[in-house]
């Protein structure tokens, strides 16, 4: 069963759906042939007028047949874009596949339009009423209560996951505990459900998940019967995954009679999809040095006449320890770096970050640029240089590389980035675990999809100044 909320969603799904797919043939149709085409009784008109028809139907089940408006992918992931897409390029794909049986000749430039337009607005469409979920979940609405299952450990951890990422579409609001561990933090203040009374208290609460996030004391045939006992009742049964760090694309699921198994791609840092990487990162970093050089070009000008040189040379750590020099608008005084040690006790940074809100160094020129994030412009020149990438681990310092342990050495084994995870994640009021964990997510996961859906979410971050001092 649909909670209200979900349902008035894909309804306005729906409608935006079915609009976008109007807007799309008729404007195909107009930039084809003309305002005549659309009341015209030429034959020609008319075939086309039918066509358009038969489009909007095809496009409107494709994407109910792809389940775009599933409400588990409801604000959350890249599964719902790429649905779409898919659903898009099904329905041209089976009408090119008709035209040629039939014989039909349908103009390419209706075609041309059509598509990337419809495509285009589709996506849109999706992108608003996401974030509107998104905003209504970080104000604790259209949210789903789920029961967490499993050791003390393995609760906390999801508990505190949830909390921090409403994104996610999910709230604890009980817990139950398979072993005899103690809770601590947000997870102590749930209320408590016996095992044995689970189903009972799921049924009679109407709660609408139950998230199981560690081995249950009966194995897979409780597991087994726990999702018998919800059959039919509009519960959600959710396994969490105790590959913390594998995203799901890495995952393939593999149904083997008896010995179910799930196969996992293991990072790739080099071949043909890092060269598509590469690609990328000329492509659009030359294009966003062009778009921004009169941009640059003031903001050059203006920390010129502020005193002192324009860009600020820093080395940095680069993809396996190499060094390079990073290059900013220079935001700071010129003896900015002696200075440091004299501030040291100041630092508001997490871990091994120094970082000051109110650093006395910054230029008046320094605060506007790093407001708005212009100072890190010239580490475009970086990108196309190939020193660095548009997204990445954040691009670290020696001094803190030399104290890096164990596993966080793996930030290096990639191209640090203009932005990232750790940017669009909160930036300096991360803590300094928060940062290493987003940085290694991404370095196991990257994908060329991650990295444009970032460099979305970058844009709306600078727009909105978030995390930026």
């Amino acid at each position: 069963m649909r909670l209200a909320w979900q349902r008035r969603v894909q309804y306005a799904l729906i409608v935006t759906d079915a609009a976008a797919i109007a807007i799309a043939i008729t404007v195909a149709q107009f930039g084809r042939f003309g305002t005549e085409s659309l009341h015209s009784s030429a034959p020609h008109s008319t075939q086309y007028r039918a066509l358009a028809l038969i489009v909007a139907v095809a496009w409107l089940l494709a994407l109910w047949a792809t389940r775009t408006r599933d409400r588990r992918i409801l604000g959350v992931g890249l599964i719902e874009y790429g649905r779409v897409a898919n659903a898009t390029f099904i329905t041209f794909g089976l009408l090119a596949i008709l035209a040629y049986l039939a014989q039909l000749t349908i103009a390419r430039g209706y075609l041309a339009i059509a598509l990337p337009l419809g495509l285009l607005l589709l996506l849109s469409g999706r992108w608003y009423w996401r974030s509107r979920v998104q905003a209504m979940r970080r104000g604790g609405r259209c949210l789903t209560g789920a029961v967490v299952v499993g050791g003390a450990a393995e609760v906390e951890r999801a508990v505190g996951e949830l909390g921090g990422q409403l994104r996610a579409g999910y709230k604890a609001i009980a817990v139950v505990l398979t072993d005899d561990g103690e809770l601590s933090g947000a997870a102590s203040a749930l209320p408590r459900v016996e095992l044995d009374d689970l189903v009972d208290t799921v049924r009679r609460t109407r709660t609408r998940a139950v998230m199981v996030a560690g081995g249950l004391p009966g194995g897979n045939e409780q597991l087994r019967e726990l999702g018998w006992a919800f059959e039919d009742s509009g519960v959600e049964l959710i396994l969490v995954s105790r590959l913390i760090e594998v995203a799901g694309p890495r995952m393939h699921w593999r149904p083997v009679e008896g010995l179910p198994m799930v196969h996992v791609d293991l990072p790739r840092f080099s071949g043909f999809n890092y060269s598509i990487k590469r690609a990328f990162d000329v492509v659009a970093g030359g294009l966003a040095l062009l778009v921004a050089s009169p941009v640059m070009l003031v903001v050059a000008l203006a920390v010129k006449a502020d005193g002192g040189p324009v860009l600020f040379r820093q080395r940095r750590v680069g993809m396996r320890g190499g060094h390079f020099a990073m290059l900013k608008f220079r935001s700071m005084v010129v003896d900015a770096e002696a200075r440091r040690d004299e501030l040291m006790h100041l630092n508001e940074g997490a871990g091994l970050l120094f970082k000051l809100r109110d650093d006395p160094r910054v230029t008046r020129v320094g605060r506007v640029i790093r407001r708005l994030s212009l100072d890190e412009l010239p580490q475009l020149f970086n990108v196309l240089r190939g020193d660095m990438s548009l997204v990445g681990p954040r691009p670290p310092l020696p001094a803190e590389v030399d104290r890096y342990e164990g596993r966080v050495n793996r930030r290096l084994l990639i191209k640090p980035g203009i932005t990232g995870l750790w940017q669009v994640s909160g930036r300096s009021g991360l803590s300094w675990e928060e940062s290493v964990k987003l940085d290694l997510w991404y370095v196991e996961n990257w994908s060329l999809t991650n990295d444009l859906m970032i460099l979305l979410r970058t844009a709306r971050t600078v727009v909105a100044h978030e995390g930026a001092y």
